[in-house]
């Protein structure tokens, strides 16, 4: 499991990287709304990243509420994502397998209370930028502009391109 956990986390990286460089090339003034409201959902999928890190960790995360009230710029956001995507990618290379079973008890910064295995929480931090960064290549696209190719099977054959030869020989 932490073989595959460490693979969707490089993969989580790369889909991030991928997307601020599509973010990078909108036109802040021609298609300023648009990037403003998809760095508004990266900015919402970090904090998330961040608070479930905390919640992995036992350790006060300091937010209040699931996103900031001022959004980053694109640099600054993508200085800090990048952080985070290092940070867990170190962190389920780490982790010992009896851990990613332990469940923990937390509390969502709406008051609520949860409990999650660490790998649940894991998965849910890949998946849920996932959604996010779905949402962020939509804004991109009625931009005007190509929106990133976020797939796992397309990070998977970018990063190991011989997976393109012909397995039958």
């Amino acid at each position: 499991m932490i073989t595959m956990l460490s693979r969707m986390f490089d993969y989580h990286a790369w889909a991030n990287q991928d997307l601020f460089a599509v973010l990078a090339r909108l036109d802040p003034v021609a298609q300023g709304d648009r990037l403003q409201a998809a760095l508004r959902l990266v900015s919402h999928h970090h904090v998330v990243s961040r608070i479930f890190a905390g919640h992995l960790t036992g350790t006060a995360h300091g937010y209040q509420a699931d996103n900031v009230a001022e959004t980053p710029d694109l640099d600054r956001l993508r200085v800090d994502v990048a952080a985070s995507d290092r940070w867990y990618c170190d962190f389920v290379r780490d982790i010992r397998p009896d851990a990613l079973a332990q469940t923990v008890a937390f509390t969502f910064t709406d008051g609520d209370r949860g409990c999650m295995s660490r790998a649940e929480m894991l998965t849910h931090v890949v998946l849920h930028a996932g959604y996010h960064r779905g949402e962020a290549g939509r804004l991109v696209s009625q931009a005007g502009a190509s929106p990133p190719w976020d797939t796992f099977a397309v990070f998977l054959h970018r990063t190991e391109p011989a997976r393109r030869l012909d397995p039958t020989g």
